[in-house]
């Protein structure tokens, strides 16, 4: 009667303990299944960090819990997410030596952490204490280390014992894939960051280089002093106003300090010639765009149209330019809003064989000859910016030189109003 009482106790006893483990691995299977989504969702980090500590708890049956990212540079752990402990830096931070990193990328499984283990995985330094986990389940992807999930207490104080570190296991190594590739995301986008800053500093080299040579240009030609300046200027000006980003700003600035590079190989005389150009002066300096071509395109630039805008900066859209006589839709919207700063700052300047305009009056011209011969669309980023000046923004004057701008800005939007009347040839619409 006694052996058949032992035998029930232990019949019940081992159910019992199979019911556990079917219920761990019943969570273990639906912590799974919740990862999947959590993983391949669009959605920040920090979000997807917590979904996998919390699967990752449930189903190793722990209160307590850290998700760790590993940097190797120096090596370290800082807490991506935490759950449960009372008192927990954010972020929590262990500094690894080279006998612990190695420690944990050589473990096979989850450990289970005791006094006389705690210094072989984890250093005291951190601002963490080691002793707050009990266990430590290794993140490893492509047999390298890319985290460590720290797990504290369980209810009662229990043990972790070999189904809880079976499941972890399971767990541990996809939660390790979607940590790997985090890291790989941020390397990557640190890299884009350092190379953005690098184009920064090399655009601004090329900018102060240039901008220096524009005035080497220009100082051999006296009626044209700084003018390759202010056409840089503007065309950037204009590109601002039309929404390009800062890196087609930056190319347009550059072109536009460069469009009249041909101009060191025109006589200088020509420049200072107070009536017309004769047909052969007027070849010469017309060779300047071609010239100016050749010049350039032996130079490998950060920005790909400077060539075509240095050899087009005169083409008009009715074709009556050179020295190809291309047409609108043949010319890059660079080259359209070089051409038009170049003509703008030449308007408005004295020459040997003609008063400067006025401002206005140069606008009131530009407007006439849009959009046959000028885009419509960059005379209207031109009269965006001039009447920035005249309403007195705080930002650098587009007209510095010409200080006040003699036109009011009312006059400017009744000439983008006529602009934009041309363009629709009076067409009234309505939704």
């Amino acid at each position: 009667m006694l052996r058949s009482r032992c035998s029930g106790s232990a019949t019940t006893s081992s159910v019992a303990v199979q019911t556990d483990n079917f219920r761990r691995l019943l969570r273990t299977v639906e912590a799974l299944s919740e990862l999947g989504p959590a993983l391949t969702a669009e959605r920040e980090f920090s979000e997807t960090s917590r979904l996998m500590l919390s699967a990752i708890m449930e189903a190793a049956g722990a209160r307590e819990g850290v998700l760790f990212l590993f940097n190797d540079k120096p090596a370290a752990l800082t807490s991506a997410s935490e759950q449960g402990f009372a008192l927990m830096p954010n972020p929590a931070f262990i500094p690894l030596l080279p006998k612990h990193v190695h420690a944990l990328a050589a473990a096979r499984r989850p450990i289970v952490l005791n006094a006389s283990t705690y210094s072989l995985f984890l250093s005291s330094n951190g601002n963490v204490a080691p002793e707050l986990f009990k266990c430590l389940a290794p993140l490893k992807a492509a047999g390298k280390l890319a985290g460590v999930v720290g797990l504290g207490r369980r209810p009662g104080d229990a043990l972790y014992e070999d189904s809880e570190l079976d499941a972890l296991e399971l767990l541990c190594s996809y939660v390790a894939l979607a940590v790997h590739n985090h890291a790989l995301t941020q390397t990557i986008a640190q890299r884009v960051s350092e190379n953005l800053r690098l184009m920064a500093s090399l655009h601004g080299f090329y900018d102060n280089a240039l901008e220096a040579f524009a005035a080497a240009i220009d100082v051999k030609h006296v009626n044209i002093h700084g003018h390759s300046l202010r056409v840089g200027r503007y065309a950037a000006a204009i590109g601002e106003a039309m929404g390009l980003d800062p890196s087609e700003v930056a190319a347009l600035r550059s072109a536009g300090y460069l469009h009249d590079i041909g101009k060191v190989a025109v006589d200088r005389r020509l420049f200072g010639k107070p009536g017309a150009l004769d047909a052969d002066e007027f070849r010469q300096m017309a060779d300047h765009t071609v010239v100016g071509h050749e010049i350039v395109s032996t130079v490998q630039f950060p920005w790909p149209k400077i060539p075509e805008t240095v050899r087009w900066h005169h083409e008009r859209g009715d074709g009556t330019g050179y020295p190809d006589s291309l047409k609108m839709d043949e010319l890059p919207l660079p080259v359209r809003i070089v051409g038009l700063a170049d003509t703008f700052d030449a308007m408005i300047s004295a020459r040997p064989y003609r008063e400067p305009l006025s401002v206005g009056s140069a606008l009131s011209e530009l407007v006439k000859l849009a959009p046959q011969k000028f885009d419509s669309n960059v005379v209207q980023g031109l009269l965006i910016q001039v009447r920035r000046d005249a309403v007195g923004s705080s930002r650098v004057p587009l007209l510095a030189e010409r200080s006040p701008v003699n036109i009011a800005a009312s006059d400017i939007d009744q000439l983008a109003a006529g602009l934009q009347h041309k363009i629709s040839r009076g067409r009234a619409y309505s939704g």
